[in-house]
């Protein structure tokens, strides 16, 4: 009987945990959507929110690194058990970072709120709305243990950076064309970079799962398709 309950309360910690990681990803996602929106429109205000906001993200990390440690300490997991509370551990640091991310974009709204509108906020939104949807996407198989899901997920972050090669050459454009358009493409360019990071971030707690379930990495090359370091010519072929 002892024994039946140990086990039920080892099973209630893990489940815990991964509750946590959830509720983690719920605020990163908010905040990315957040970031964006108060982007686009240029509101400071609502950005000034978002950047507080990623604070409570850190703060979850740290309960989830102290909740995940007392675990190893109390329980010494084995073989699966071990595997999702390392994998745990992982994807909170990746999320975590996702919300840096997302407080980054938020603090281009002042300076964009300052420059000439170049119209590229609808590309802006589209890549923010993939990087969102593969958060969602990759969080649940997390939650549900579903490698096929985080597997495709992971195949998704190439259309991602194709989308955000596209959108560098169009602010290199703008650049070349008149010099008053400099500071606020070098703005739009660090915000959408910074999205495309969410996209590799989404990819890589999406190897965390496969990970998790599978006990080794995807054998297959991570696909890319960001030419923006090979890019010189703004109107060459990538």
């Amino acid at each position: 009987m002892q024994h039946e309950h140990t086990v039920k309360s080892f099973d209630d910690e893990l489940k815990q945990l991964d509750s946590m990681i959830a509720e983690m990803g719920g605020m990163a996602e908010a905040n990315l959507a957040g970031a964006v929106d108060a982007m686009v429109r240029r509101d400071t205000e609502s950005a000034l929110v978002i950047k507080k906001a990623d604070k409570k993200i850190d703060a979850l990390e740290i309960e989830i690194d102290d909740h995940a440690v007392r675990i190893l300490a109390l329980r010494q997991p084995m073989a699966d058990d071990l595997r999702a509370v390392i994998v745990a551990l992982k994807t909170a640091a990746v999320i975590e970072r996702i919300g840096d991310f997302a407080k980054n974009i938020a603090k281009r709204t002042q300076a964009l709120s300052q420059c000439p509108d170049l119209g590229a906020a609808k590309t802006i939104k589209r890549m923010a709305g993939m990087a969102q949807n593969m958060m969602t996407d990759v969080l649940d198989a997390y939650v549900t243990r579903d490698a096929d899901k985080a597997d495709e997920v992971r195949l998704r972050d190439e259309e991602l950076d194709s989308l955000y090669t596209s959108l560098f050459r169009e602010l290199l454009t703008y650049m070349m064309e008149n010099p008053k358009n400099i500071t606020a493409s070098t703005h739009l360019m660090f915000a959408a970079k910074n999205i495309e990071r969410i996209g590799d971030h989404a990819t890589n707690i999406a190897e965390n799962v496969h990970f998790l379930v599978h006990g080794q990495m995807p054998e297959e090359p991570r696909p890319k398709g960001d030419g923006s370091v090979y890019m010189t010519d703004p109107t060459a072929d990538v």
